[in-house]
């Protein structure tokens, strides 16, 4: 028996741009999706439109108390750093990572610190309505045992790459592998928990990705190894991700020291099989449709350029940005040059599970710009970010990311009555005159000033998951 839900509905219909998002959005008051028994959308629309005939028999959820959105998709968080929230390193990205997060990424060589670290990140992506994810995972096979283990126990939707390190700060030695490991583990991973075909890939729920953690985290074997992996897996739709022009502290920055390492013209070259002195080819690279690098705040013109030609896509963390002083990921030329932008929390980076509380930060980052870079982001285009560009970026959008028919079910339920602050606001604000004015005042309302308490259903795949 299929199931019929009830409620007001906000999505983006179709497969827009950021920039053509306003014109996609589709707010249903009185709204109703049916969703058949394999948890996938049959159809979509008021609720007094709906088809006589729809086939099976189906239940009736209401939901008219509250708002029906897309599920959230967070393209960049840590599983090894789920219980290091708001560590004080003392300075920025790497001395931050030195003093806290290498130590704490450690633990979970515990196997059962690791298993315990994995119900609590699955507890808490449910209960912020997250229900996509691209995490970084541990170097420990255990750890990571634990947490694909987890992701399918819970019905979660992911995907999962160890952390892959060779090299770095004595801080991080627990971390390391050798070379060879590192293949090795990589490979043996894939194999045991990516879909084997590409036809189980369309319907699985949990899939892999190759995760170094940045280029200062391996050599240029490393790379080159990695890159000749990727290249015999991405058939599969295996994923590739790392971290992309986090921090420019002049000098010993993260940025500056991957130039004086590689000895490259940009940081981009390192992933880009072009991670030789002088930018030469020294392998395979590993951009490309399934390819997501995460925050990308400085990066140069003819990066954002080859991103564009590769369909790689960002993901953005301004909450995190803020937190380590990074800075703030430029929205006009990153868009302008037509890379896509999905958003990351980046936790323990960032303080916050809930994606909302990510699109509020990067309406207010971007607004304050300097000069004529400051823009006002449209509501529609922050529901892009956590919504479709998330899926785009996963490779995902013929199957998540809005609710168009032939989608698979992922809708998160927010009731405003479970938040007085939101309720309230949405009750006595003063709304424009103009119906599409007011669509939009309702949707920023409800993305600025929603709490995760009021979140009251997490759905994947038509199935309740929220515990």
């Amino acid at each position: 028996m299929g199931t019929l839900h009830r409620g007001h509905i906000f999505h983006l219909t179709g497969r827009p741009t950021v920039q053509e998002a306003a014109d996609a959005l589709a707010e249903i008051p009185d709204g109703a999706i049916l969703v058949n028994d394999d948890g996938v959308i049959e159809w979509c629309g008021a609720y007094v439109d709906l088809p006589t005939a729809t086939g099976a028999p189906h239940e009736e959820i209401d939901h008219r108390d509250g708002f029906i959105l897309p599920g959230f998709i967070d393209t960049h968080l840590h599983y090894p750093q789920v219980n290091a929230i708001d560590a004080y390193g003392g300075g920025q990205l790497l001395e931050w990572l030195s003093a806290c997060i290498f130590p704490s990424e450690a633990r979970l060589e515990d196997e059962a610190f690791a298993q315990g670290a994995a119900r609590e990140f699955c507890h808490r992506l449910m209960t912020a309505g997250t229900t996509t994810c691209l995490v970084e995972g541990s170097p420990f096979p255990l750890a990571q045992d634990a947490l694909f283990e987890e992701f399918q126990r819970r019905g979660l939707r992911g995907v999962i790459g160890r952390g892959i390190q060779t090299v770095g700060p004595d801080s991080a030695k627990p971390l390391f592998t050798s070379e060879a490991d590192a293949i090795r583990l990589t490979e043996e991973e894939i194999e045991k928990w990516h879909p084997k075909t590409r036809a189980e890939a369309d319907k699985a729920l949990v899939s892999v990705a190759v995760y170094p953690r940045f280029s200062l985290s391996v050599t240029t074997q490393t790379l080159a190894s990695l890159g000749e992996l990727y290249d015999h897996y991405r058939d599969r739709g295996v994923y590739f991700s790392s971290h992309l022009n986090e921090n420019n502290r002049p000098g010993d920055g993260e940025i500056a020291e991957v130039l004086r390492l590689y000895q490259v013209k940009t940081y981009l070259d390192t992933y880009d099989g072009r991670f030789l002195p002088g930018s030469k080819k020294g392998g395979k690279s590993l951009l490309g449709p399934r390819t997501v690098l995460a925050h990308c705040v400085h990066c140069q013109e003819e990066e954002l350029q080859r991103m564009a030609e590769t369909g790689t896509s960002v993901a953005h963390c301004p909450i995190s940005q803020q937190f380590l002083g990074s800075g703030t990921m430029p929205w006009l030329r990153t868009v302008q040059n037509g890379v896509n932008i999905a958003v990351g929390t980046d936790f323990a980076g960032g303080d916050k599970w809930f994606i909302p509380d990510v699109l509020n930060a990067a309406f207010k980052v971007h607004i304050n710009e300097p000069g004529v870079y400051g823009v006002s982001l449209h509501p529609a285009q922050l529901l892009h970010m956590g919504t479709v560009a998330g899926a785009r970026a996963l490779d995902l959008e013929d199957r998540i990311g809005n609710f168009d028919p032939g989608r698979e079910a992922d809708m998160v339920v927010i009731n405003p009555s479970r938040w007085e602050s939101l309720a309230n606001s949405l009750k006595w604000s003063l709304r424009s005159d103009d119906p599409l004015k007011r669509t939009h005042g309702r949707l920023f309302t409800i993305l600025m000033a929603c709490n995760e308490v009021a979140l009251t259903k997490t759905y994947v795949r038509g199935k309740q998951i929220m515990d």
